[in-house]
């Protein structure tokens, strides 16, 4: 994988990591509401596929940021719950001061492009 690929993917990721803690602040989860709350709070814009969702949901619990338990969905059905850890809230608060810079940041090139 050439730097370029890998420094792409790791963007997406840790956007996709973020986008996953600022699910779970609302409450834990299991990953198919995970997914659609992002659909939905996005206006469809992000869709996030499985293949994506779990290695991203799996990572962030190696990571420590959340933790993950059994129980019963509200359809009766056994499914696996994510929570947000304290050490995920940190992170959560990094990314998004992270992610509030970058924005400021590409806004500032663009508009001097335009002006």
């Amino acid at each position: 994988m050439t730097l370029k690929k890998r420094a792409a993917q790791e963007l997406l990721q840790g956007t996709l990591d973020m986008l996953v803690l600022q699910t779970l602040r609302l409450g834990p989860a299991h990953g198919y509401t995970i997914a659609r709350v992002i659909e939905q709070r996005s206006d469809a814009v992000l869709q996030v596929e499985q293949g994506s969702l779990y290695p991203a949901l799996n990572r962030l619990e190696d990571r420590g940021w959340i933790a993950s338990y059994w129980a019963t969905s509200e359809n009766n059905r056994r499914a696996r719950y994510y929570k947000l850890t304290a050490s995920g809230r940190r992170q959560l608060t990094e990314e998004t001061s992270r992610w509030d810079r970058m924005v400021r940041a590409i806004g500032r090139v663009m508009r001097a492009i335009e002006e």
